[in-house]
């Protein structure tokens, strides 16, 4: 359960489930978003970080996309208080389930430090991949390469995924600088 002594979920096992509110007050349990599905695909965010903006096209229309998959996607940078989530849904349109983790438990439990960081997985919560959704270039860029739509095909498929795992990057989901003692305004 360790990756150079950092933990990690097993592929193969099962996420732990989780019930968190939706933007409009009521609470959505990820195992209640799997009822009638193969699977579904779980993307730790944060409204305010650079790179999951790029991504808002792509989730809007993810389930459209592949209607055998459910689509959850988690607010959880430190911090990010549910006022603002729900204006940046607003503002950006965003039509995707979104739900806030004010404490950032699931990200803390799914070992998530960065956003986005997507999970794939099957109709049993079982863990089939887990990282970036793409290399952070735009489709029409000749390096570009997609990682996350070819394990959710390979899985469709009723096949292996051959990359079950890809270092995501993007925004800190808890960073230093908002930690540093405030020190430094009285030194003065």
């Amino acid at each position: 359960m360790s990756r150079d002594g950092i933990e990690q979920q097993r592929f193969g096992e099962p996420l732990q489930d989780f019930s968190l509110p939706t933007l409009n007050g009521a609470t959505a349990a990820l195992s209640e978003t799997l009822s009638g599905r193969k699977g579904a695909v779980v993307v730790i965010w944060s409204s305010t970080c650079s790179h999951c903006l790029r991504y808002d096209q792509y989730l809007n229309a993810f389930e459209r996309q592949h209607p055998e998959l459910s689509l959850t996607v988690v607010s959880a940078r430190v911090g990010e208080s549910l006022e603002s989530v729900i204006r940046a849904a607003s503002q950006r349109k965003l039509t995707f389930r979104l739900l806030h983790d004010s404490t950032s438990l699931v990200a803390k439990q799914w070992y998530t430090q960065q956003t986005p960081k997507a999970f794939l997985m099957d109709a049993n919560r079982n863990l089939l991949y887990r990282g970036a959704i793409d290399n952070f270039k735009y489709p029409e860029d000749p390096e570009y390469i997609n990682y996350l739509e070819p394990a959710i095909r390979q899985f469709l498929e009723g096949g292996s995924i051959a990359r079950q795992e890809v270092t995501s990057y993007g925004c800190s989901i808890q960073s230093v600088y908002y930690n540093l003692p405030k020190v430094f305004a009285s030194a003065r």
